[in-house]
């Protein structure tokens, strides 16, 4: 073989912008200078072909490259040799003058949706080789290296030869179904008994929000169905064949598009079976890689302490090869065009220098134990110790921890919100995602862990041996020089958990920042935005009962107090039901028991008595927040579904006060509401209104709240700021990484309201005009001393 058996070369080159891709065409800008390279890329939204050619340019993969020639040498060298054919794997007119095609372009995920996995590397395959039939090459037959992996061997143990694969499966039958499945699934979806789990699972969750919070929710769940059911499709149907997943199933599948469309035909084609590949070992320089890929996640998960166990074999060999060794090998191969018939190759390391999964545990624990991973303010994270007890005993402690977390929430969940629960809830949040993560790397991953298969690598060695020594050297592929010690510890641990690295360490210098220094952030000042508090546990520690309360115990005599207690214990189930459920109900039930009470005296009350103790309850860090809005300039506004006699005190600290207001009738109050209450999702729809109306940015404007019901209000705005939160509102907040405030309140509660009226004017209580059983420096009788 020549130092260069591609020089003057075309090459098209499909699949360049994902990792072995990059490489690829990393390679051949660099070490192939004698080539031109056409490359496939689809548009994706509004960037064309050609600006995310340039976006690639930009990568690490090409960072040595722009230092050794310069940047404007790089790109001169990329006008001259690299064409761009904007399309994807479908109808589009490819050069005809081709020597080579490198075929790459696949989805890689294991699990995908089973028609997407079928049309990109089925359907797509099918259409590459009819245009390339159509179109082209020296005698319409370039040399066709199509990119596949060593897993299309399936579920089996042994070892496995480079050869065709040898099955019966009708790819076009399975296209044709697996394109089906959507339509079937979608109208499935749609099924009544299928809709009503949805919205009853939504309103468990959602109903505090508002019918489209718990709408928006139950569609979101049919989404979730759909691609869940088919990635279920697509995995048990790969599983009935003999295939760990659809993705390999749909690779096995496009190798046989390419035999029946290309080589049976006499065209010349190479199929490539790369096993687990990972970051480089040297070119363009060690520990290179774009992303996490197979075995990154469970290496940072383990780093992390995130999986204590796993399901694997501690026989089992990580068929894992780096990313430069594969590009040496296929364009080694590209090289060299089969005489008759197709050939195959597979690119690993494990017949030659295998590495088991209980080596490469010890190896990734010993490199954790000396350079563990940061734990924000915490210090750093243990590595776990793993036993291999099999995978029936993970899968039944996997399932007991998920049962257990599930019943868990549940508890936490109706506890009444305080600081204790709220930590609970977060230290179960970090054990559910443990969970998460160890069941979906099971699922995903456990085929691959557990296999025990060995890829027969003979002609992999045949094809490096007939390199000119000089040239193995640079351009190489035997997998024996890999020293896996060195690879894991030296180089591929260090490249993949150093962005992890970086973001700890963030979090860390932002957490030490923020307790170094007191002071708040400062507020930009602008007049163009809004400032949103809630009232009731935002800021005052009170509640639509207690303020009731107020008013009710200290206008009726000593007797009726029992009476009017006892009636409102009796009630409480339903209230809280209500308050569960729908916040409007709540407020409508309640305020009925305002009915027959005059209007003026009810405010004169509230004026002369009442309106000093609702100050009072005012939390101190709620009034300074308001005026430090107030003093940027922002537009203040209170939202609350309080009656609006009650908040008339408060209207000092806003610029705008919006409150429930009651219906009265000859001045005497019915009851009734004269609009209905602005909660959960009509808070929203009011804002947006007022700040359309008012020229105000919601997505600089603020909004306080303490209650799930206000979801919606504080996701209308761009900073939403969470107040001593309900529980199901921590946890959301949690999950969106909302700011959550703990603003202290005076806890004297009811006892603290009656000694307050008791310590007011004797001259005042008499103006509220009859029955206050109450004298000047006196507790009224039968109240709590």
């Amino acid at each position: 073989m020549s130092t260069n058996e591609l020089a003057g070369s075309h090459v098209l080159l499909t699949g360049a912008t994902g990792f072995l891709g990059q490489a690829t065409l990393e390679r051949l800008l660099s070490s192939y200078p004698d080539t031109h390279v056409s490359l496939l890329i689809r548009p994706r939204g509004e960037r064309g072909a050609t600006d995310r050619l340039r976006a690639l340019l930009r990568k690490n993969v090409f960072r040595p490259l722009s230092e050794r020639l310069g940047a404007e040498e790089l790109a001169r060298l990329v006008r001259e040799r690299v064409t761009v054919i904007e399309g994807g794997l479908g109808s589009v007119t490819l050069p005809a003058d081709l020597d080579v095609v490198i075929h790459g372009a696949s989805t890689v995920s294991f699990d995908p949706p089973v028609d997407e996995a079928f049309r990109t590397n089925v359907s797509g395959v099918a259409t590459l080789y009819e245009a390339l039939h159509h179109g082209a090459g020296k005698a319409g037959s370039p040399h066709v290296v199509h990119i596949s992996t060593a897993y299309v061997a399936g579920t089996r143990k042994g070892v496995v030869a480079e050869v065709a694969l040898d099955h019966g499966v009708d790819w076009q039958l399975e296209l044709q179904m697996a394109l089906a499945a959507r339509v079937d699934v979608e109208r499935e979806s749609r099924r009544p008994e299928v809709l009503r789990r949805a919205l009853a699972q939504a309103g468990g969750q959602h109903a505090k929000a508002g019918p489209q919070s718990t709408a928006a929710d139950a569609e979101r769940l049919r989404t979730e169905w759909v691609t869940r059911r088919l990635v279920d499709y697509g995995r048990t149907r790969a599983r009935s064949l003999g295939w760990p997943d659809v993705y390999t199933l749909t690779k096995a599948l496009g190798e046989r598009v390419a035999e029946q469309r290309w080589a049976q035909a006499g065209r010349p084609l190479s199929v490539v079976r790369p096993a687990i590949v990972e970051s480089a070992l040297r070119h363009p320089y060690p520990g290179w890689i774009d992303g996490f890929k197979m075995a990154d996640p469970l290496i940072i998960a383990y780093g992390r302490g995130l999986l204590r166990e796993f399901p694997g074999l501690p026989d089992s060999v990580m068929d894992v090869i780096p990313v430069d060794l594969v590009v040496n090998a296929i364009l080694a191969t590209a090289a060299r065009p089969p005489a008759t018939g197709p050939t195959y190759l597979h690119v690993s390391s494990g017949a030659s220098n295998p590495l088991t999964f209980q080596n490469m545990y010890a190896l990734c624990r010993e490199y954790f134990d000396n350079h563990p991973m940061p734990d924000g303010d915490r210090g750093h994270i243990a590595p776990p110790t793993w036993r291999f007890p099999g995978s029936q005993q993970v899968e039944l402690t996997l399932s007991a921890g998920e049962r257990a977390a599930a019943l868990a929430e549940r508890v936490l969940l109706a506890l009444p919100p305080s600081k204790r629960s709220q930590d609970w809830l977060t230290s179960l949040g970090r054990q559910q995602q443990e969970l998460v993560q160890l069941r979906e790397y099971a699922d995903l991953y456990g085929v691959y862990v557990r296999a025990e298969v060995i890829y027969d690598d003979r002609r992999l060695r045949e094809l490096h041996a007939a390199l000119p020594a000089k040239r193995a050297l640079d351009h190489g592929f035997d997998p024996t020089v890999i020293d896996w010690r060195t690879y894991l510890q030296d180089v591929h641990c260090p490249s993949i958990t150093a962005t992890v690295r970086r973001a700890g360490q963030r979090r860390a210098r932002s957490t030490a920042d923020h307790r170094g220094s007191p002071s708040k952030p400062v507020l930009p000042e602008r007049t163009d935005v809004a400032a949103v508090f809630d009232l009731e546990g935002t800021i005052v520690n009170s509640n639509v009962v207690e303020s009731y309360l107020w008013a009710r115990l200290a206008t009726m005599p000593r007797s009726g107090w029992l009476p009017e207690l006892a009636d409102l214990a009796r009630c409480a189930p339903r209230y809280l039901y209500a308050e569960r459920h729908d916040r409007g109900e709540l407020l409508r039930a309640f305020l009925r028991r305002y009915a027959g009470a005059r209007a003026d005296e009810l405010r004169t009350l509230v004026t002369d008595v009442l309106g000093n103790a609702l100050l009072h309850r005012v939390m101190p860090e709620a009034t300074r927040q308001i005026r430090r809005h107030r003093a940027a300039g922002h537009r203040t506004v209170l939202i609350t579904g309080a009656v609006d006699l009650h908040v008339e005190p408060l209207s000092v600290l806003f610029d705008e006060v919006v409150a429930s207001r009651m219906h009265a009738k000859d001045g005497v109050l019915t009851g009734f509401l004269e609009t209905p209450p602005l909660v959960d999702e009509a808070r929203a729809a009011w804002l947006r209104h007022y700040a359309q109306a008012n020229g105000l940015h919601l997505d600089r404007s603020y909004a306080y709240a303490d209650s799930y019901s206000d979801r919606p209000l504080l996701e209308a705005v761009g900073h939403p700021q969470v107040v001593n939160p309900d529980s199901q509102l921590f946890r959301h907040a949690r999950r969106r990484r909302w700011v959550v405030h703990r603003w202290g309140a005076h806890t004297g509660g009811l006892l603290e309201v009656l000694l307050d009226v008791t310590r007011a004017d004797a001259r005042a209580a008499a103006r509220v005009g009859t029955r206050v059983d109450v004298r000047p420096g006196q507790v009224p009788q039968g109240a709590p001393r």
